[in-house]
């Protein structure tokens, strides 16, 4: 079947695809960076991430030359050190998780019959704030002030008196700035997967991808926060003396570990579940059937995502924890074997049962295949404690963790990238070039990794900088050595292969794999806006039951073939039916994102340079753009060009009070909650286990004041609430003055707070107690204060008329904000003030 765009097109269709391209155009030259088309973020996070990669691979290609011959002086231990961490922090946090959140941006609209992600600004903003903090951690390398502590950060290695230098805040804002664009790439994809797919797509007929990355995105807005939490309180020890992680301040390095570890044993499933993800996409394509057992692959990826959270003590085997403990992650750790198995063995049946095609995308997956039960395989035996104390910090489980990242994610998204370059490029991949680079790499890394095994029994440890001969690891790690160059080789070749596809590479047909989901049904390469029209889907397998499906949809023949109105629009449909509920007007390019992002990047450079006014500078002018930006939402005209208020069927979702915002505002709160119960867990832990802890015989926090306070956002809470429900009765009679009145008990809260923290004369320089109570009242009030500011805006907008029992979605939206900081201040208010008072307090 020849491409879609060779159709010939009646005037009527070609007027209505000349205006998709007037509103949804991406524009050129400078304002090229206002975009925020998902396609084109998305191949930029792509574009990014690989150049990361490439930085990353030359690290390591310079830790085996290092390794290479013992007692070799290639490098200096402290540029070795350096080398180390960058390589690990470079792979994890600015390839991986980047890379396949851009994949994740590319693709998951085209699959679920969407022509955007659901807020196209966040996924711009998230990009940049990527890029920013990707900078600026990787210029730490350049400046040779690079992080020396390991690319895990542990305490006290990473703390001021071990890593005097900004090595380690280069470290910690860098990652910090880069995990926010995780999480708004988390909630993103949450949200529009949930809400935008096209017409009669169910929850159980959507793509497996679209599970996997539903899954994916949970898990980081779940998983990272711990992480962001960790990093915030290190660096407030290290710039101004807080001893959170200091035993003899009553902190406990312990701690950062266990944070560190609820972010990093998650992030091991969230790199795989994209892989595993296109390995499902792909082997039933190759196959030429579908997948055998598609409920019991969606519920491995449920059951997956669950028992991850319950295995970061997995990488604290030898830390001494307790022995019940150690009984329970060590079960935990076998247990997730069994959903891992599930999705091999539906894998494994779909090639039995079908006719498998060998061609180059499937050759990534038979590789992936083989190292990843290897992976598996030694992970099992690590799960097993007595091993482990054996074989912890050694080769052997850097071996262990390449065979799972890399079989687990390297491999698959190896075979995604051939799967759908021609979808990009509208050309087909070189076979000959692209099985040479399979081989160099597949062969290499086994070489490399495989050899690691044995010198990690042998009892080389991780960090070794150099080693005596008489050791007997010099063969073993020559042989490792030569692997790596050899995976490098491949590498390059696989740059060659794919700049030569872009120019010499044969046309594409429409559906070249004969693949059955929508990506396949658009022009090659995709426009702007994916679809023409959004079609009815009611099947997991559109393409295959419909052919015609692709032309149909290039012609006009389906859903909002409308572009009179200069909005750009995409289906809101049911989360679980995919009922048709709302027609989600999207914002078009911006220079929000952008400068949004520039105001962080200077504060957090800012705070590097420990030039802290110009960081307070910085963030209130981020605050004003943030806030500035979100003056632009709902029915303001500058959303987009031409945004009009007439009515449509179905609404425009701003008419609604179920739009994607409430639901935007719902999954960051779990971001927000997972941040603020790791606060809780550092609370109590210290409490119970830091042996320096003290607890003051008497609250230094003021209880009339506390209880006044949560008494003002109690009233307000509910006066908005109040207000909310008069809007569903389509009533908004003084809806403006009930606005000003819930943000004057926000402001109320706010002072009340600032009172309580001057009345404390807390001393967080000198106690983890004060320091951490500090931290948490901060919290607290950054929420009191957002949230008057937020009822003022939302008193203003009412003035201008831009909500309205009309348009009624911001209340909704806000009080979902209102209603969690209610939840969160009385359940601190019982861990800092009620439980200290009934339990005692230890001296």
């Amino acid at each position: 079947m020849s491409d879609i765009k060779d159709a010939t097109l009646s005037p009527e269709v070609r007027r209505l695809q000349q205006g998709m391209d007037e509103v949804w155009g991406n524009p050129k030259g400078l304002r090229a960076l206002t975009v925020v088309n998902h396609t084109t973020v998305g191949l930029r996070f792509m574009v990014t991430g690989a150049i990361f990669f490439l930085i990353g691979g030359l690290l390591a290609m310079l830790i085996r030359t290092q390794l290479a011959f013992p007692d070799n002086d290639f490098m200096s231990p402290e540029i070795y050190n350096q080398v180390f961490t960058m390589h690990g922090t470079v792979m994890m946090f600015l390839f991986a998780i980047p890379i396949l959140e851009g994949l994740a941006i590319y693709m998951i609209p085209k699959m679920i019959g969407a022509r955007d992600l659901v807020c196209p600004r966040l996924t711009a903003f998230g990009y940049y704030c990527y890029l920013f903090g990707g900078i600026i951690l990787f210029s730490s390398l350049i400046l040779e002030m690079a992080p020396a502590s390991g690319w895990f950060m542990y305490t006290p290695l990473s703390s001021g008196d071990f890593s005097p230098g900004p090595g380690s805040d280069f470290w910690l804002l860098g990652i910090t700035f880069v995990e926010i664009s995780a999480l708004s790439a988390g909630v993103e994809l949450v949200v529009s997967i949930l809400r935008t797919r096209t017409q009669g797509m169910a929850l159980h007929k959507m793509p497996l991808f679209a599970w996997y990355i539903l899954a994916m995105a949970l898990m980081i807005v779940v998983g990272f926060p711990p992480l962001i939490l960790g990093s915030i309180l290190l660096e407030l020890e290290r710039a101004v003396g807080m001893p959170f992680f200091e035993v003899a301040g009553g902190g406990d390095p312990v701690l950062w570990a266990h944070l560190f570890w609820l972010f990093g044993h998650p992030e091991v499933y969230i790199i795989f579940l994209p892989g595993a993800g296109i390995v499902s996409t792909l082997i039933p394509v190759f196959a030429g059937r579908p997948i055998v057992g598609y409920g019991w692959v969606v519920a491995a990826i449920i059951i997956m995502g669950f028992v991850s959270f319950g295995l970061w003590v997995h990488h604290m085997f030898t830390l001494g924890i307790p022995q019940l403990a150690l009984a329970f992650f060590s079960a935990a750790s076998m247990l997730v074997a069994i959903p891992t198995g599930i999705q091999i063995f539906v894998w494994l049946s779909t090639l039995w049962l079908g006719r498998p095609k060998m061609s180059l995308p499937m050759l990534w997956i038979v590789g992936f295949l083989v190292i990843f039960v290897l992976g598996g395989l030694t992970g099992v035996m690590l799960a097993l404690v007595p091993f482990n104390w054996q074989v912890h910090d050694t080769h052997f489980v850097v071996a262990h963790m390449h065979y799972v990242l890399v079989g687990g994610m390297l491999f698959p998204l190896m075979a995604g990238l051939y799967y759908w370059l021609p979808q990009v490029s509208g050309r087909m991949p070189s076979e000959r070039l692209g099985k040479w680079s399979f081989w160099l790499i597949f062969l290499g890394f086994n070489v490399t990794f495989l050899v690691m095994h044995w010198t990690g029994l042998l009892g080389m440890r991780r960090r070794v900088f150099t080693y005596d001969t008489a050791m007997g690891w010099d063969l073993y790690n020559l042989i490792s050595s030569i692997g790596g160059f050899m995976m490098s080789i491949g590498v390059a070749l696989l740059i060659l292969d794919i700049a030569l596809h872009f120019r010499f590479g044969k046309k594409a047909p429409q559906n070249p794999w004969g693949a059955d989901t929508l990506e396949w049904a658009m022009p090659k390469p995709p426009t702007a806006y994916n679809f023409v029209s959004l079609p009815k889907v009611e099947t997991r397998h559109p393409l295959w039951e419909n052919p015609e499906l692709s032309r149909t949809i290039y012609e006009g023949q389906h859903g909002l073939a409308n572009i009179q109105h200069g909005r750009r629009e995409t289906w809101g449909s049911d989360a679980l039916t995919g009922k048709l509920r709302e027609t989600i007007h999207l914002p078009s390019n911006s220079w929000w994102p952008l400068f949004a992002a520039l105001a962080i990047a200077v504060v957090c450079i800012s705070l590097l340079t420990r030039i802290y006014w110009i960081g307070a500078i910085a963030t209130l002018v981020a605050v004003v753009l943030l806030l500035r930006w979100s003056w632009e939402n709902g029915a303001h005209p500058g959303k987009a060009p031409e945004a009009s208020m007439a009515p449509s069927d179905p609404p425009l979702h701003y008419h609604t009070m179920n739009g994607p915002g409430v639901w935007c505002m719902s999954v960051s709160h779990l971001a927000n909650g997972s941040l603020f119960l790791s606060l809780l867990f550092g609370w109590f832990y210290l409490w119970t286990v830091a042996p320096e802890w003290q607890m003051p015989e008497t609250s230094p926090l003021s209880l009339p004041m506390l209880v006044a306070g949560g008494i003002a956002l109690t009233l307000g809470t509910f006066w908005l609430a109040k207000l909310v429900r008069r809007l569903r009765r389509g009533i908004d009679a003084g809806l403006g003055g009930g606005m000003y009145l819930a943000g004057g008990l926000g402001a109320l809260q706010s002072a009340l707070l600032m009172v309580v923290i001057w009345q404390a004369q807390l001393a967080p320089t000198e106690t983890a107690h004060d320091a951490t109570l500090l931290v948490a009242l901060l919290y607290v009030l950054i929420h009191a204060l957002l949230g008057a500011i937020l009822c003022l805006l939302q008193g203003l907008r009412v003035g201008y008329g831009f909500v309205s029992a009309k348009v009624p979605i911001e209340p909704v939206v806000v009080i979902r904000f209102w209603y969690y900081h209610l939840v969160v201040y009385w359940a601190l208010f019982v861990a800092i003030w009620v439980l200290p008072t009934v339990l005692g307090r230890a001296s």
